[in-house]
């Protein structure tokens, strides 16, 4: 199982990035994925999740910028992300679990200038 993400640049403050990240391979039923960030010299942070039945939560420094959606047909996740700043530089991962196990994506970076 590969997780493929995509989308990341660079953008201006104020500007938009849309992420995807695409699985392949042998991985049935995907119930939550999500995207987590990680900035230069910081931890792995959650950024959003969303479930099987497209319950969204995010964490409070994105909320209302950010927005996570799902494929489930082609078990893809996005992550629409407006209102860019500073702080949200940061290689973007994506998460998807399937039967209590984890796959993760190889990251794609985003950078914003202010």
């Amino acid at each position: 199982v590969q997780l493929q993400a995509s989308g990341g640049g660079l953008v201006q403050a104020g500007g938009s990035l849309r992420l995807s990240c695409e699985a392949s391979g042998r991985i049935l039923r995907i119930t939550r994925m999500g995207w987590y960030r990680q900035a230069p010299g910081k931890g792995r942070d959650l950024v959003a999740t969303i479930t099987s039945d497209h319950r969204a939560d995010y964490s409070d420094s994105v909320k209302g910028r950010f927005t996570i959606s799902r494929d489930s047909v082609n078990r893809a996740a996005h992550l629409q992300m407006n209102s860019l700043e500073s702080e949200d530089t940061a290689v973007y991962y994506c998460k998807m679990e399937a039967f209590n196990r984890e796959y993760w994506g190889q990251g794609t970076l985003v950078t914003v200038s202010s």
